[in-house]
């Protein structure tokens, strides 16, 4: 029997429940009285995971890029072709997958019968196989998804901004890879990256609804019942200079206005504590300068240069960070400037005390906002679990985010000196 430690924010009145099972799983349950029931089991794998060891390992693998995402798709086969989807179709469960550039996740939600979904998602998960045929047949698969980012051009936009900002590192590469890529993928490849990714070490599961942990236990008992082995992944991220490597990309499209992505590459925080004060004090700062009520906005959208498809946030992982700038915009080497000017102008000027007190608290609310639906939830608590932190502490830590401290990570951690824009335009 496990003893489920229960952690509670009474400022927030928000908790939840967390124990490591048997088998080495990390788990988490919060528990919400809300109709639909939420899970996710996800690992530590990424995009940008392309060269690593264990220490069972004599040498490093090297991936072809695409490999997490193609590896996502063949989870949810069987040995016997039966799909995960088709289980979940009898049970009526919502179901779905994703893999981004530091973690694998798959997930469902339902509204009954959550005991037989949550089997079904830790059945398929731990069980993986695979053969040169269905390898074969999935390449054709993802080679025509891959087909579909290629003309997407907001997929375009964003990956042309990474490339323009990074030198080196797999974070500029297409999280799906490419057709030649994938092309070289074998099954021992696969299991090699499941016996070190999908080790449940590695992994977590999350819950949230109106569910127990004793039941989400018991589920675990009976699915994941061998102990996985201790052991140390070594990821290897090639060197990363603070420069950007080019200043501007661009592409073409058959849209009607053109896609601006603005890029300030950043250097990330190896702490992770630190990188929670980072984000925390960004946060606020980005509402400030590029919020819908900012002075910025309100300027610039009257003038006509931007429209309401505008944004501004600071991105920040393990191995990246940068703050990113989108916009759809007539002028975007006006809009750049402006940006820039913006920037440099808070850099000398910070704004008043009380709008930073403004602002923090419009954060601190759509932070609390959040809670209200039991995806959002899981899925922020997996991004903190991912980036080692913990979501129940970002409440305080927002609150405790003084204003010289948002002025000086600011001024930090968001350079104009490394610069980059990706502009996809209209074909003419």
């Amino acid at each position: 029997m496990n003893n489920y430690e229960y952690i509670r924010d009474e400022s927030i009145g928000e908790g939840y429940y967390t124990w490591q099972h048997q088998s080495g799983l990390p788990v988490y349950v919060i528990p919400k009285k809300h109709s639909a029931a939420y899970a996710m089991f996800g690992t530590r794998y990424g995009s940008i995971d392309t060269c690593f060891k264990t220490e069972r390992d004599e040498d490093y693998l090297t991936l072809p890029d695409g490999v997490a995402h193609f590896l996502e798709h063949k989870m949810f086969e069987d040995e016997n072709g039966v799909d995960a989807f088709t289980r979940y179709a009898v049970t009526g469960a919502s179901a779905n997958a994703f893999t981004s550039f530091d973690r694998t996740c798959y997930l469902f939600s339902c509204t009954e019968g959550f005991e037989q979904n949550l089997e079904i998602l830790l059945d398929f998960v731990s069980h993986p196989y695979f053969s040169k045929e269905t390898i074969a047949k999935e390449q054709g698969i993802i080679g025509e998804e891959i087909a579909m980012y290629d003309d997407n051009p907001g997929w375009c936009v964003f990956f042309n901004l990474l490339k323009a900002m990074y030198h080196n590192h797999p974070v500029a590469k297409s999280i799906v890879g490419t057709r030649e890529s994938i092309a070289s993928i074998t099954p021992e490849m696969l299991y090699r990256c499941t016996d070190t990714f999908y080790n449940l070490r590695n992994m977590v599961l999350i819950v949230c609804g109106d569910v127990t942990p004793e039941t989400v236990d018991g589920i675990c008992d009976k699915i994941l019942t061998e102990p996985a082995p201790e052991q140390t992944i070594e990821r290897v991220i090639p060197d990363e200079p603070a420069e950007i490597r080019v200043p501007y990309a661009e592409d073409f499209f058959e849209i009607s206005q053109p896609m601006v992505e603005i890029g300030f590459k950043d250097v990330p925080e190896t702490d992770p504590k630190a990188r929670m004060r980072i984000a925390a004090a960004n946060a606020i700062t980005m509402c400030l300068m590029f919020g819908k009520s900012s002075e910025f906005y309100n300027r610039l959208y009257e003038s006509g240069l931007i429209s309401d498809k505008f944004g501004g946030s600071y991105m920040q992982e393990r191995t990246i960070a940068f703050t990113e700038i989108s916009a759809l915009c007539n002028d975007p080497e006006t809009l750049k400037k402006e940006v820039i000017a913006e920037i440099d102008k808070r850099r000398e000027v910070y704004f008043t005390k009380e709008e930073f007190e403004t602002a923090k608290r419009v954060v601190y609310a759509n932070n609390l906002f959040n809670f209200d639906s039991t995806d959002d939830i899981a899925n922020t608590f997996m991004t903190f679990w991912q980036a080692e932190g913990n979501y129940l502490e970002y409440s305080a830590l927002l609150s405790e985010i003084t204003y010289e401290e948002a002025w000086e990570i600011f001024n930090r951690t968001v350079r104009t000196d490394r610069c980059a824009m990706s502009v996809v335009w209209p074909k003419n």
